[in-house]
């Protein structure tokens, strides 16, 4: 049965969490992402699933830690100071290799900074954010239907290799309302087996859950185990959307609220007579660099990418990374609440 509803974006992730199983949320209030803690409060008590606001955001993600140690379904949610204070724990998430999900409504920084929209915590989720080596599944919905629909795929991920995983929006999508579509057969999905969760000492022998290996040698072997995760996540867990890709000279890249944005400036280039397309990351770690190579070889003309995004200069840098100086590539990012609209991105290009 399928359902139509008017929501939120925040709600809608916390509606999608809730119907993809999610069996503890721990959370401190910090705006614009208080609709999905509120949200929580009301129904996961309804569901029979524990809600926690917990007295700081250290002690949120520590409860996380808690709860995805002993096998269960665990998220946290937040905006740019708070996830700054969650870093720690995420890093401890990483070393103990415990699966769960971790929302990040961005909001303009740095500091205290605003509470408008910004996509300037690009760096913090996609290249660690914490200590030690390690990384962070990273998924960036544009639509309040994308972001309810990503939160199943972040959990199944997360537990699948067993790693933190990061839904990437800002103010403006967390705030949107939009309708969005819900299929009853998502509600109670299946989770995979657990056999490394903590358990009481119950079974043949207690399994144990660490981060913290002092025997000399140990560590860099329990990182290697790692990095070899995390070859495998970029090579299969690499998410875009193209549009106009095949015939374009000019490809806009931009992600989440920017993206909608862009997709206006490639529809009126369009209309011009431009061979315009967009790109648009969904995965941004692992950075879908797949299709970079993929429009560098097949195109005989030199391409020329423009990205746009709300912070001055971040994910253009994987942009960079992917193309390698083999095309060209313009920037237009505005920060701290400002978004760049259709009329500058056009007037850049």
């Amino acid at each position: 049965m399928r359902e139509k509803i008017l929501i939120s974006g925040n709600e809608a992730i916390a509606e999608g969490a809730i119907r993809a199983g999610c069996d503890f949320y721990a959370g401190y209030p910090i705006t614009p992402q208080n609709e999905l803690t509120a949200y929580m409060a009301e129904n996961m008590p309804r569901a029979n699933r524990v809600f926690v606001q917990a007295e700081s955001e250290l002690a949120a993600i520590s409860m996380v830690m808690g709860a995805a140690a002993s096998g269960r379904r665990a998220m946290t949610s937040s905006s740019g100071p708070g996830i700054s204070l969650k870093q720690e724990g995420i890093s401890y998430l990483a070393g103990a290799r415990l699966p769960c999900l971790i929302v990040n409504i961005m909001r303009g920084g740095p500091g205290l900074g605003n509470i408008a929209p910004a996509q300037s915590d690009y760096f913090q989720a996609t290249k660690g954010g914490g200590h030690g080596d390690y990384h962070c599944i990273v998924l960036a919905p544009s639509s309040v239907q994308e972001a309810y629909n990503l939160v199943f795929l972040g959990f199944d991920l997360a537990d699948k290799y067993r790693t933190p995983a990061i839904i990437l929006g800002d103010g403006m999508l967390g705030q949107m309302m939009e309708p969005i579509t819900i299929t009853s057969s998502a509600s109670g999905k299946k989770q995979v087996k657990k056999p490394w969760a903590l358990t009481g000492c119950k079974g043949k022998a207690p399994n144990i859950v660490k981060s913290f290996y002092m025997q000399e040698g140990d560590l860099e072997k329990f990182n290697k185990v790692l990095q070899k995760q995390y070859a495998q996540i970029t090579q299969k867990e690499q998410r875009f959307e193209g549009m106009h890709l095949e015939d374009s000279e000019i490809i806009l890249v931009a992600y989440g609220s920017t993206a909608r944005i862009a997709r206006s400036a490639v529809q009126s280039l369009r209309k011009k007579g431009k061979k315009a397309g967009l790109l648009r990351p969904i995965s941004l770690w692992p950075f879908p660099v797949g299709i970079f190579e993929d429009l560098l070889k097949k195109k005989k003309k030199k391409l020329r990418f423009f990205v746009t995004e709300m912070s001055y200069g971040q994910m253009v840098e994987d942009v960079r990374l992917a193309v390698n100086g083999r095309a060209r590539i313009d920037f237009y990012g505005r920060a701290g609440g400002g978004i760049p609209t259709e009329e500058e991105i056009l007037e850049r290009i």
